[in-house]
């Protein structure tokens, strides 16, 4: 099967990439990583539109968006707005024109009306509806990142712990987030998409571990991975609340569970990432 991945460069689809071609599928990459041309913000895109004429399935995974760190700085600005707004005009005229079957990689936080961020992934969520594409809600998927500017919790503490032995956190760290490791996210939507004609359009396709843990929890995890090393690494919250996501806290849906389940606990997760990144630091 030929599948185009856009975004193919970011965190989850960096590892969707790679965990498709091993099954022996067609995988076209398209990210401006890439190349200039596979900009999605560029209306018209020639190139897009004959990547899309010719896929036989479309993983839409690709946005302007990080962690929390990220999202304060920018989901407010216009070029947030603006280049996410641009990359779905451009990429489901396309989609529309040719047919092509679609999953398009929504968020918990598309309930989220004072998010802008999760603003424009209802936007996405509507477009995929009157396409008759498939909606996925990812719950924090975690991994190794290139581009740590918007990492995420995760990859984000682990980089300070090596950088400066201080883990310094952006809130007091007694909201809690339901974390799901990106291997175990591939799984699931190669299940979405093997299953395809199971699923209608508002189906609640949740991507996570269904289990909630706290961001102290996490720095502790991290903490610990570091000690076992014979490193000293110091956690220190802040003494202000979560002001990205609010502390809301959103109910995850377990209908995907007929079809798929995680297999990865936040332990075993959070040491494979710490594992990856220490090499790459020495």
């Amino acid at each position: 099967m030929k599948i185009t991945i856009l975004g193919s460069s970011g965190q989850i689809g960096a590892y969707l990439t790679q965990y498709l071609k091993v099954k022996g599928h067609d995988v076209i990459e398209f990210d401006k990583v890439n190349a200039d041309y596979q900009d999605m913000t560029r209306i018209p895109n020639v190139c897009l539109q004959d990547v899309l004429k010719d896929t036989d399935f479309c993983f839409f995974l690709a946005f302007d968006v990080g962690g929390s760190h990220y999202l304060k700085k920018y989901q407010h600005t216009f070029k947030f707005l603006d280049n996410n707004s641009r990359m779905m005009c451009n990429a489901f005229q396309y989609i529309e024109k040719y047919k092509v079957p679609l999953v398009f990689a929504s968020s918990q936080m598309s309930s989220m009306s004072y998010s802008p961020y999760g603003v424009m992934k209802r936007v996405g969520e509507l477009y995929t509806e009157s396409l008759g594409g498939k909606i996925v809600k990812f719950w924090n998927v975690y991994g190794i990142e290139n581009d740590m500017e918007k990492a995420h919790v995760i990859t984000d503490f682990i980089d300070k712990g090596f950088r400066n032995g201080v883990i310094d956190m952006m809130t007091d760290g007694t909201e809690q987030r339901e974390f799901l490791y990106a291997e175990d996210c591939c799984e699931a939507l190669e299940a979405v998409m093997e299953n395809y004609d199971d699923f209608t359009s508002t189906d609640p396709l949740h991507i996570t571990s269904f289990i909630s843990t706290s961001i102290l929890e996490i720095g502790k995890i991290i903490q610990d991975l570091f000690g076992a090393d014979g490193r000293e690494v110091q956690v220190i919250p802040a003494e202000s609340k979560d002001t990205v996501q609010k502390d809301a806290r959103n109910q995850a849906d377990t209908f995907i569970t007929k079809w798929w389940k995680p297999k990865t606990s936040i332990k075993e997760g959070i040491e494979k990432v710490y594992r990856e990144m220490k090499h790459c630091h020495e």
